[in-house]
């Protein structure tokens, strides 16, 4: 039956539309259907991760019709797993509290859309919460569908008196728990909600045979490439797709837009918007409020980085950590200074938004001890995905690859530029697969990083 078996098919029909739809495209305004019609989705992220990396995925839902009232995403406190899950650690959250933080969210949404259920898209982690609230939570009642991209769902790992307590360990008890047999075919999947799971065919770096990726290269997980794969579940592979790309990627809207409508997308681009407005949270890695914080946003040159005028947009962040709003040019590039009392100031240099966003979270980087003697740090960043030498084409500051990306492999989504010798500000550029963005140095002298951040 469909629900077993890996539909290669769908795989194929959604990769032709990767290059052709990544950056932004026009089309044409389509009325947005009936509530009934289009359930409210609650998207979920990964392990240290924000609501952030939902905001493409969220502009293509729009772009094909989906009402931007019935889109959510949120913020998890404390977004990092335990070491061990049964034991409490400063800045980390437990797999009950992750469920916990997610039946209050589907719960707002109930009682702010009157809908009697919702749809859960998960990355990474986030699969491992929405399952657990699924299974144990209660949220069979109020579930529709679940779409699960890149989600560990028999571990990262599976290693006797390797962390066993962990939450990512195939053999933990709460994973055991997970994947027990389910009705008389033995189905990993709760019943009454319908499931799609999305994986790379061999390019997600926690879904390996080798160790190479936790640590201890040469030694076996005893995961394959299709442990996000699940009994009773539609499984897709996304050829090549790296494991963010499992969620975020253009192929990856394609499959999840298919299983939730019947039918493939308009389009896997994003609609331009004649007005954009702004928003999101000055968050810490923890996902707390930046309170005490200040915000300058400039628009600048996309060719050099230099500032066009005065700040456009200024706030003094407060206890709820919101920004915003801030109306914006969708053909701007702006640069977003983020000043905190711990972490000193972080230039944060972004593409254009051709859409209205309250998920534009801004989150600093600090130096580190490995940044001593540089006069100048310069951060290339892509979130939703990873730089991968064998497909991509990127370049960082004129050199491919890019500082500390590996030859073979998407395992990487940072590069770190620490340059040396003082002189004058200058222009540093990140290219990605036809993403451009151009960002001045600043010293580190002062506390000042420069991070260029890629949407795509």
């Amino acid at each position: 039956m469909q629900s077993r078996r890996t539909l290669l098919a769908m795989a194929v029909a959604t990769t032709s539309a990767i290059a052709a739809s990544t950056m932004l495209t026009a089309c044409a305004t389509a009325p947005s259907p009936s509530y009934a019609e289009r359930p409210p989705i609650v998207f979920v992220h990964g392990n240290g991760d924000s609501a952030a990396l939902w905001q493409t995925t969220i502009w293509r839902f729009e772009s094909n019709g989906w009402p931007r009232d019935r889109l959510f995403a949120f913020d998890q406190p404390n977004p990092l797993a335990r070491d061990d899950d049964a034991v409490a650690q400063p800045g980390r959250s437990s797999t009950g509290e992750s469920a916990v933080f997610l039946k209050a969210q589907v719960d707002k949404v109930l009682k702010a859309t009157g809908a009697s259920k919702v749809v859960l898209i998960g990355n990474s982690r986030g699969g491992n919460t929405i399952r657990n609230y699924v299974q144990n939570g209660g949220g069979a009642a109020v579930v529709s569908q679940v779409v699960l991209g890149g989600n560990p769902a028999h571990g990262i790992w599976a290693v006797k008196a390797f962390r066993e307590n962990n939450e990512f360990s195939g053999l933990s008890g709460f994973m055991q728990q997970l994947n027990a047999p389910k009705g008389p075919n033995g189905d990993e999947v709760t019943p009454g909600v319908k499931w799609l799971t999305l994986r790379s065919d061999n390019n997600d770096k926690y879904a390996q045979p080798d160790g190479v990726w936790i640590g201890a290269p040469g030694k076996p997980t005893h995961i394959g490439f299709d442990g996000p794969a699940l009994k009773g579940a539609t499984n897709v592979v996304l050829p090549r797709v790296d494991h963010r790309e499992t969620s975020f990627s253009p192929a990856a809207f394609a499959a999840t837009w298919q299983f939730l409508t019947g039918q493939a997308p308009r389009s896997t681009g994003v609609e331009a918007e004649a007005a954009v407005v702004l928003d999101g949270h000055a968050i810490g890695a923890e996902n707390l409020p930046l309170n005490g914080a200040r915000l300058t946003v400039y628009a600048v040159d996309p060719a050099t980085g230099e500032r066009l005028s005065n700040a456009v947009h200024t706030k003094a962040i407060g206890m709820d950590g919101r920004w915003g709003p801030f109306n914006a040019r969708g053909d701007a590039a702006y640069e977003f200074v983020l000043a905190t009392p711990s972490y000193g100031t972080t230039h944060i240099y972004r593409s254009p938004f051709p859409r209205s966003s309250k998920l534009v979270n801004l989150r600093p980087e600090r130096i580190v001890p490995a940044d001593n003697g540089a006069t100048s740090v310069v951060v290339f960043t892509r979130p939703r995905g990873y730089f991968d030498v064998q497909r991509d084409t990127m370049r960082f500051d004129g050199k491919s690859p890019p500082a500390g990306v590996p030859p073979k492999g998407a395992g990487v989504s940072t590069s770190r530029l620490r340059l040396e010798g003082g002189g004058a500000p200058r222009a540093v550029t990140g290219e990605f697969n036809g993403e451009r963005i151009t960002g001045l140095t600043w010293p580190t002298a002062n506390e000042h990083t420069t991070v260029l951040e890629l949407t795509y």
